[in-house]
């Protein structure tokens, strides 16, 4: 069992397969973060699906991000355990995921209609008068849907990390220190005059 930690450190608390799948599918809002057409990055909290190894998001064609992913379509997006739903996070990880990927626009009727169920859904468990509501809500001719397609994770399980700072865990379960925490961090370290980690 390991305890021997730096809080420095946090690129050795990823989460695994389920848990990402676990947190994506519960988790009922993301941030989309996109960069402007000069150069400042924006971010804007949307409801979202995770289906077929993508996010899906929805929002009005004409809206300013609309052209700047057009223009630009690499894009990230962040989930937080903070969006479960009040009850829903029992025996889920906590912490945060970045999503690093690429878009691609949909306005087929095709991919709205099922889209537009899932996250009517998705945000009206059980509530078919608000799932109703919803869809129709959705249902505007101006609405565009994106799906951001992953190329990178950046992952902090902080559960991981609380049970590795309070009472250990086996080395197993802990991830690779990734550059930032590497090389990165040592050649700050030096700068400042500090011992490599």
């Amino acid at each position: 069992m390991s305890k021997t930690h730096d809080h420095e450190i946090v690129s050795i608390y990823p989460f695994t397969d389920e848990e990402v799948d676990g947190m994506l599918n519960t988790s009922v809002e993301c941030v989309l973060m996109w960069s402007t057409k000069d150069g400042w990055p924006v971010g804007v909290t949307h409801a979202f699906v995770w289906h077929d190894g993508k996010i899906w998001i929805t929002f009005a064609a004409h809206r300013h991000r609309a052209a700047a992913i057009r223009r630009e379509p690499r894009v990230s997006v962040n989930v937080s355990s903070a969006g479960y739903p009040e009850g829903a996070g029992e025996g889920l990880a906590t912490g945060a995921i970045t999503l690093k990927g690429t878009s691609e626009f949909f306005d087929d009727d095709e991919t709205k209609k099922w889209f537009y169920t899932a996250l009517s859904r998705k945000l009206n468990p059980g509530n078919q008068a608000g799932e109703d509501a919803f869809y129709s809500l959705l249902d505007s001719p101006l609405r565009t849907i994106i799906a951001v397609t992953p190329v990178k994770k950046i992952m902090y399980n902080a559960g991981l990390a609380n049970r590795h700072f309070s009472e250990g865990v086996d080395e197993s379960e802990l991830g690779e220190r990734l550059g930032g925490d590497t090389d990165r961090m040592n050649a700050e370290r030096a700068k400042r005059g500090l011992d490599p980690r």
